[in-house]
């Protein structure tokens, strides 16, 4: 399904919204993995690792609360997930822990802005409303920027 177009239907919109919340999985298990596999992380990137897991799972929630004001048949989870992880998960290319949050971040960056100019650019009117959808949109695209922010900052320091 591709971002390319305006969103169409509760139905597609739903799916894209799983597909959100999937890649707020697939960024929250990465940092978890990192935060518990990896020794010799300073203290500095262990809590960026811990606050972007604990913002995934934020993220996850208010996606869900969208996606079941939605009327609209929805997705398995293993079916998303399977996208998600073949087209946005990092794979083990990157050397450090950093540059792999930066990708996750810019990734989920990337969605949202696409996920807002799709949504935007659509004339339907969706069982949630347009404005409320928007909003929280918008707000984790903000924090999904920060968060970019945040890991460069960090990697500029190291």
């Amino acid at each position: 399904m591709s971002l390319s177009h305006r969103v169409v239907s509760d139905g597609q919109l739903v799916r894209l919204l799983q597909i959100g919340v999937v890649l707020e999985e697939v960024v929250e298990a990465r940092a978890y993995e990192h935060s518990s596999t990896l020794s010799d992380l300073d203290t500095d990137t262990e809590a960026l690792l811990e606050e972007a897991a604990e913002e995934s799972s934020i993220h996850r929630e208010r996606l869900t609360a969208l996606i079941d004001v939605l009327d609209a048949d929805s997705v398995p989870f293993d079916r998303i997930q399977a996208l998600v992880t073949d087209r946005y998960e990092a794979d083990d290319e990157f050397d450090d822990v950093l540059y792999d949050q930066l990708c996750n971040e810019e990734t989920a960056y990337k969605f949202y802005d696409d996920l807002i100019d799709a949504i935007e650019s659509s004339e339907v009117e969706f069982s949630v409303n347009r404005g409320r959808l928007l909003d929280v949109l918008y707000e984790i695209r903000e924090e999904e920027a920060e968060g970019v922010e945040d890991v460069t900052r960090l990697m500029e320091r190291q």
